[in-house]
């Protein structure tokens, strides 16, 4: 099998609009949610969120464009030009179709979605645009992706709710290790930030009011926040060989199913998730040294992954950082696990661990070092990256330090 790597990154969220910003808000534990500011927020129940605030499309894309790109499709081009400049890349020729782009996306264009039932259904008008399906279907972005830089290979999208870029990157992942693609742009983007996307996760009754505080016993809930990462993974002798520089080396990648309950999380599948990337990339429990966890502050969420991380890790557990950034830019939904991707590179690549905010109070059921409120300097030479979806789905990706 192929050696995989990951030669470019690039990402938008609510701490910044580029890996160099994202990392420093890790590095110095910076939150980015904020109070929401969008049309009738005033009439939502929750109204903080990891907004991308200042974001104006027209000033990166032009009229033409913009009639075709949803917010989430917009913040996928953003990402995807640095990481594919950050790579050095131009695809042509047999390149051109060894390469492909599968990214994730639990909803696609909400805020085409929201825009247009406003059209149709208050302000009675009885025509939309006729470009709304192409901007709000889930595809869209990695449709526009592939156009945009002549990805000829397997191009596709995943939509596994909150697993969805880690399912994405590791369907990428097993794509160039194979053999089947040379190249892969891959990550997720989520835009649900708007009246109606707010709207449906308030039914929910999981949401936070004021802050987001994984692992921490007076937690009140998950935050939405919103954004993109695009990564390239690319086949490690052709890297070498074009002398392309390095961030970290993706080895493993497990997928479950917790085949339970639509909503509640349970702690063997997500074991045998870890257990399965492990496995796949022959890594032992001890080389571990961090965790991206997927942490999203609700209470059966984190005490269902803590107990996870110690089954897998036995004593190992008590060894092992494990911290959650949604803290920081919130739960970005489908494109959560590509923006918390590169919190795994940071401490990978930099040695820095980022860690969980806002924690405040210990939870006995959360009784790992989950790094609070401060990032740590550590050396790490294995990190995992956990997402774990509604409707039990669950994906895991392992990487190592090159």
């Amino acid at each position: 099998m192929k050696r995989v790597v990951i030669t470019g990154s690039g990402t938008i969220n609510a701490l910044a609009w580029d890996v160099p910003g994202t990392l420093a808000a890790f590095r110095e534990g910076r939150c980015g949610i904020t109070e929401l500011d969008f049309r009738d927020v005033e009439r939502l129940s929750i109204r903080i969120g990891g907004q991308v605030h200042g974001w104006d499309g027209s000033a990166h894309f032009d009229r033409q464009q913009l009639t075709l790109y949803d917010r989430f499709t917009q913040f996928t081009l953003h990402a995807a030009r640095q990481a594919i400049q950050e790579a050095g890349l131009s695809f042509s020729g047999e390149l051109a179709e060894r390469s492909g782009v599968v990214l994730g996306t639990a909803a696609g264009g909400v805020t085409t979605w929201d825009d247009n039932y406003r059209t149709v259904y208050e302000a009675g008008k009885n025509r939309v645009h006729p470009f709304v399906v192409p901007r709000l279907m889930n595809n869209a972005a990695a449709s526009h992706v592939s156009m945009q830089y002549n990805l000829l290979g397997p191009s596709y999208t995943v939509a596994t709710a909150c697993s969805s870029s880690n399912h994405a990157m590791g369907q990428a992942f097993q794509m160039v290790r194979a053999g089947m693609s040379e190249v892969m742009v891959t990550g997720g983007s989520e835009s649900m930030l708007c009246f109606g996307g707010v709207k449906a996760w308030e039914g929910l009754r999981v949401m936070s009011r004021d802050a987001c505080r994984p692992f921490s016993a007076n937690r009140n809930g998950m935050v939405q926040g919103e954004g993109a990462a695009v990564f390239v993974f690319e086949e490690y002798e052709h890297a070498r060989a074009r002398g392309a520089a390095i961030l970290a080396e993706v080895v493993g990648f497990g997928m479950t199913s917790d085949g339970a309950d639509i909503v509640m999380p349970t702690a063997d599948g997500a074991a045998r998730a870890m257990r399965g990337a492990l496995r796949d990339g022959a890594i032992t429990p001890d080389a571990v040294g961090y965790i991206n966890a997927h942490g999203t502050g609700t209470a059966a969420n984190d005490r269902t992954e803590c107990a996870a991380v110690r089954t897998v890790f036995g004593d190992h557990a008590d060894h092992l950082m494990v911290s959650s950034t949604k803290s920081m830019h919130g739960h970005i939904i489908g494109g959560t696990g590509a923006v918390e991707l590169l919190a795994c590179i940071m401490a990978l690549r930099d040695g820095v661990v980022a860690p969980t905010v806002g924690y405040e109070v210990p939870d006995p059921a959360c009784d790992l070092d989950v790094v609070p409120n401060t990032a740590r300097d550590a050396s790490v030479d294995v990190a995992l990256s956990n997402a774990f979806a509604f409707g039990g789905f669950n994906a895991v990706l392992a990487l190592r330090r090159v």
